[in-house]
């Protein structure tokens, strides 16, 4: 029977934080909740947060505080649902309340969990792949937009009470199951979001209107050729992506013009199934944060670099979008013409 009386902490009540908050909350779990925002803390317990979309909707009572050292610790499991590149500031806020043998579980985009164990040690942390999304309508308000699982798992592949406890709390909120190759999980997901989310970045226009122009998915059809290149390179073994719908290797092995028209098919399909999404990244930039691309494209990089395999097409991504966070590039379709 799960132990609802540990004491656990969230930080980042964006969509998927919000959202995962509120939801263990309604089911029990006594959540903590970190947010930056003075509304969320104002809307916290009345009317609560606002939750709708697939599901239904419905307003739940969390609590929420201002900052991490206002939480009631020692903790036993912390969320950390910021973007990624807030997600090691959020760690070190939560050191000093950890418990020796606490989880961190990282909810990001991407993959931060080599860097969050750089800050809490690898044996606190577990990686967590969200596959169900969510859009923020502002302080306290998330829309629920698809359903889907989380995978949890540690990095070593080991199991214990704590990844359980984590798959309790979650399975709150969507079904939860417990990888032994959480990274490999990771990759899958992440292998998606580089193509998709950065590329929504450069060219600043829906997923349905990039997608529909050739170059363009000649170049998400490069990034993730150079994506599967290190995976295979890192020994990693990852499962299809885009909900179990895509195995990346036989997508990219079909050989000839037959393989090429449908690996363009494919994608136009993806395009206008998701036409009117807006990269989240690109989102992010909007509001004046950084993007997820040191954590997506940047990841694959830098992995390349390590097992000495080329990636020009993702290191391209990755100087171009440091350009666009710099305003030393406007936001373009013709970025992806360069590419």
């Amino acid at each position: 029977m799960a132990n609802k009386n540990l004491k656990v902490a969230l930080v980042g009540a964006g969509a998927i934080g919000g959202v995962t908050a509120a939801k263990m909350t309604r089911a029990g779990w006594a959540v903590q909740i970190v947010s930056n925002r003075p509304e969320a803390v104002a809307l916290a317990q009345n009317p609560g947060f606002h939750l709708f979309g697939v599901g239904g909707e419905t307003h739940i009572p969390v609590r929420v505080v201002k900052s991490a050292v206002a939480l009631d610790g020692p903790l036993d499991v912390a969320f950390v649902a910021t973007k990624a590149a807030e997600a090691s500031a959020a760690a070190e806020s939560l050191l000093p309340l950890l418990k020796p043998d606490a989880a961190l579980v990282s909810l990001q985009n991407g993959i931060c969990e080599e860097a969050l164990a750089e800050v809490v040690g690898p044996e606190r942390v577990v990686g967590c792949v969200v596959g169900w999304g969510a859009t923020f309508h502002g302080p306290g308000r998330m829309e629920v937009t698809s359903e889907g699982e989380f995978v949890v798992g540690r990095l070593d592949g080991s199991t214990d009470v704590r990844l359980e406890a984590v798959r309790d709390m979650l399975n709150a909120v969507a079904p939860t199951r417990i990888s032994n190759n959480i990274l490999g999980e990771l990759y899958s997901k992440l292998i998606v979001n580089s193509c998709i989310n950065s590329l929504g970045v450069i060219a600043g226009v829906p997923l349905g209107q990039l997608l529909a122009v050739k170059k363009i998915r000649e170049v998400f059809i490069a990034i993730m050729t150079e994506a599967v290149a290190v995976a295979d390179a890192m020994g990693l073994t990852v499962p299809p992506g885009g909900g179990g719908k895509l195995d990346y290797h036989h997508f990219l092995a079909q050989t000839g013009w037959p393989g090429n028209l449908r690996r363009h098919l494919m994608i136009r399909l993806i395009g206008f199934k998701y036409r009117r999404i807006r990269s989240s990244s690109l989102q992010s930039l909007e509001r004046g944060r950084k993007t997820e691309v040191d954590f997506l494209n940047g990841y694959i990089c830098r992995q390349g670099r390590r097992y000495q395999v080329p990636t020009p097409v993702n290191d391209a991504v990755v100087e171009m979008i440091h350009e666009i966070e710099a305003g030393t590039r406007p936001i373009s379709m013709s970025n992806l013409t360069t590419l």
